[in-house]
């Protein structure tokens, strides 16, 4: 993506002292409309394991359960993984079979998620278990039954870590591993012609699978998306409460974006493939108690898709181990599944993440912890702006929001923690509403004059405002 130097795109980190009452002008520019952002860009990923019936043969993905079916339709989910280190390992895991499958796609459809990518197991411990006949027959059963709620078929797990590929019988490196792929793959192709596949979802960081995977399968015809995976802050043990929030909140974090985009994404989209996350999250040890279930968790989830929404990216899949403290839905105390505070960062950017990505620029003296982003749909412009100041000397943005042309009444809807805390986990709101597995969520958009083209929105520390206006 190539940057104006008289703009800063949407995506561009501002920071240092936190100052009171600080001015930001934030205006909308001319130029036409960037890159559009997919109708399934929000989603979820879920370990394959999820998809096999508990002890009392209920699903956990099913048409009958109302509270995840509210929740996804709440949070705006819209894309599906199925996946995850269960989908091969520990090959004692049960393999889903039609009814489970069946299951899955039900849920689907009642909760409105428009794409579905299914894993299907590559790594082989055993030379008699010969994956690629079944891997075969399910992916027929699925191309048969479910086409229009598959996106595509991926082929194993993080292939690239030796504790994964280092059990298997034939693959030693990567030249090994996309030798089975393509077999694998051929297998599938020759039940189902038209299949297509994601992959090669490369553990976090992982760039090299990455970049040589897409580059041997570009001219393929099967291949779909370029799939991988991040988890920004890393590990994350050992880390306390404090520490990360401070990570999360901070620009190393929009750092660690640019870095994975100019070394994953940029060479991936020069080879003119598309590319999504499919397991993204902070922190792959499950997350950091305290940090990842809270507040912070929110402001940093809707930041981290407008930044990928901007530059590229297909999609973003969160991970949702079940149950870890940065999973997006999780059980309550009472075993009652609830949205964790990330959820509503999610639900945030779905208000204000459709359409195509428009540029800005930013005015910001002081230099307060603000990011802007932008992006027009259906008429509308919609700006987001994230104030991810907090702790001592955290201040308001008073932000001046330039759009020009616009002479009408807009509106607003923010997103805020009690007491303005970043290390809040309960009672936080969006336009004034929780969001729940009971019943749909019910904020609300105020008002918000305009002055010739000018609208003043004032963000305080640790909140976030989307901005709805009406395009000329």
């Amino acid at each position: 993506m190539k940057l104006n130097p008289s703009l800063v795109y949407a995506g561009c980190l501002l920071t240092g002292t936190l100052l009171a009452g600080s001015p930001v002008t934030v205006t909308i520019g001319l130029q036409a409309p960037g890159v559009a952002i997919p109708a399934d860009f929000i989603g979820l990923s879920f370990g394959m394991k999820t998809l096999l019936p508990d002890k009392a043969g209920a699903h956990f993905f099913s048409a009958t359960n109302a509270p995840l079916i509210t929740l996804f339709q709440n949070l705006g989910i819209r894309h599906l993984r199925m996946g995850g280190t269960t989908v091969e390992s520990p090959p004692t895991v049960a393999i889903p079979g039609n009814p489970d499958i069946d299951n899955l796609f039900a849920f689907a459809q009642a909760a409105q998620v428009k794409k579905v990518i299914y894993s299907l197991r590559l790594l082989e411990t055993d030379a008699a278990q010969h994956y690629a006949e079944t891997d075969a027959a399910i992916a027929k059963y699925i191309w048969t039954h479910y086409r229009p709620y598959l996106d595509c078929f991926a082929l194993g797990n993080e292939p690239d870590r030796r504790a994964v590929y280092g059990q298997d019988l034939a693959i030693t490196n990567f030249a090994t591993y996309r030798s089975k792929w393509r077999q694998f793959a051929t297998a599938i192709t020759d039940a189902v012609p038209e299949a297509t596949f994601a992959g090669p979802d490369a553990g976090s960081g992982n760039v090299y699978w990455t970049t040589h995977f897409a580059k041997a399968e570009k001219n393929s015809g099967i291949l779909r998306v370029v799939t991988e995976h991040f988890y920004v802050g890393g590990a994350g043990r050992g880390m306390t409460a404090q520490q990360g929030i401070e990570a999360m909140l901070s620009s190393d974090w929009l750092t660690a974006n640019q870095k994975l985009y100019n070394k994953m994404a940029a060479p991936v989209l020069a080879d003119g493939l598309p590319y999504r996350f499919t397991e993204a999250n902070d922190h792959y040890s499950g997350g950091v108690p305290g940090a990842s279930d809270t507040f912070t968790g929110a402001l940093w989830a809707l930041d981290f898709l407008h930044w990928w929404a901007a530059h590229d990216a297909s999609g973003v899949n969160f991970h949702n181990t079940q149950w870890v403290v940065n999973d997006v839905i999780t059980p309550d105390a009472n075993r009652r599944l609830m949205v964790n505070p990330k959820g509503y960062g999610l639900k945030a950017f779905d208000l204000g993440g459709h359409g195509s990505v428009e540029p800005i620029a930013i005015a910001n003296p002081d230099g307060i912890n603000l990011t802007a982003y932008a992006v027009r749909g259906a008429g509308e412009h919609f700006v987001t702006l994230i104030n991810k100041g907090h702790g001592p000397g955290a201040r308001e943005a008073q932000v001046t929001l330039a759009a020009p042309g616009a002479a009408k009444r807009a509106e607003v809807i923010f997103l805020t923690a009690p007491d303005g805390d970043a290390a809040a986990k309960a009672g936080m709101t969006l336009g004034g509403a929780a969001i729940n597995a009971d019943s749909p969520w019910r904020g609300k958009w105020k008002p918000l004059p305009a002055g010739h083209g000018q609208y003043a929105v004032k963000v305080p520390a640790v909140s976030a405002a989307i901005v709805r206006i009406p395009a000329q």
